[in-house]
């Protein structure tokens, strides 16, 4: 009997110490935004690019005033351990935004950066969106990505052309994590003017967007934006082209190919990548080099190329 009774209080003691432990954990785990006023539905939806039959119908005079309306601010977050690929994106894609701003953990004397001094990947971000919000001008779309991206800002701007940056857009390619939807960061993500602003007002709320996580696991920084935006009304979109196709890639183009031969032998291209494609992610320097040999340089001779829309570089710029 007194055995019976010491292991019933021990099931009692251990039992209750497991309750204790799953309360404290809950009240550590990482704050979501809860669903009210039928919030319920699915807010995640797909942003796709004008189609050809839209940009026919307009004028000359018309989509040069589009090419030069679109101009997007590229926010590359650097370390400087990584100075080869950062010295990789600063040599070629990076070109081709309207404004780059490289935000790094550290100063480094070998390339420009804004010093955040600051080793937390989070913490680094809120405060290059921060920066990137309050000195962005007159742009209106802006583009953060890590020196590994390749992207192709042409592309990007097709994709945004009719979109209204008073409006809150936060895309790339979408991912689902439970009841959270969120933008790979591999890839590359996508904001505008309304969207960070937006933001702005989230991350002055240390309850609903802490600087530093609170839970006993850690949160990946493309998550905890994305909790912070969704409490701002911001929610995760993904790019795609007329097919469906994803036009932001969280893997080399290499890679995708590689795959698709093994997968559709048939029907490599098809099935690899969208003619649209806006990004690649996990490219080593070497390829970034060869995509901008393939992208802006290799021409076939004697064919002409009629894209209704022309993007033009910013002035004093060198692109290619």
């Amino acid at each position: 009997m007194i055995s019976e009774g010491s292991s019933f209080i021990k099931g009692m003691v251990l039992g209750a110490v497991f309750c204790l432990l799953l309360s404290i954990m809950g009240s550590f785990s990482p704050i979501q935004p809860s669903s009210s006023d039928g919030e319920e539905e699915h807010h995640h939806h797909h942003v796709i690019a004008p189609s050809n039959k839209d940009m026919q119908k307009l004028t000359e005079a018309q989509m040069l005033e589009l090419g030069q309306k679109v101009r997007v601010y590229c926010i590359i977050m650097v370390t400087p351990k990584i100075l080869v690929y950062w010295a990789a994106a600063n040599d070629t894609w990076a070109k081709h935004c309207d404004k780059t701003a490289y935000y790094s953990s550290e100063s480094s004397k070998a390339l420009e950066s804004i010093d955040l001094q600051e080793q937390d990947e989070w913490t680094r971000i809120r405060k290059a969106l921060t920066h990137a919000y309050e000195n962005a001008g007159d742009l209106r779309w802006f583009f953060m990505a890590r020196p590994t991206t390749f992207a192709i800002i042409e592309n990007l701007k097709y994709l945004i052309l009719d979109k209204d940056p008073t409006q809150p857009f936060y895309l790339g390619r979408s991912q689902n994590s439970g009841e959270l939807d969120y933008v790979e960061y591999d890839s590359g993500i996508v904001f505008s003017y309304d969207a960070l602003k937006r933001l702005m007002e989230v991350l002055k709320n240390e309850d609903l967007c802490p600087e530093r996580g609170r839970a006993l696991w850690k949160v990946s920084e493309e998550k905890q934006l994305a909790i912070c935006l969704k409490y701002a009304g911001v929610f995760a979109e993904n790019g795609e082209d007329a097919h469906g196709v994803t036009l932001f890639n969280s893997q080399s183009i290499n890679t995708l190919i590689t795959e698709s031969i093994a997968q559709n032998p048939d029907k490599v291209l098809e099935t690899c990548c969208s003619d649209m494609a806006i990004s690649f992610s996990g490219m080593s320097p070497s390829q970034m080099q060869v995509m901008m040999y393939g992208v802006y340089r290799l021409r076939p001779y004697g064919h002409d190329f009629h894209d209704s829309m022309m993007f033009l570089p910013p002035k004093g710029s060198d692109n290619d």
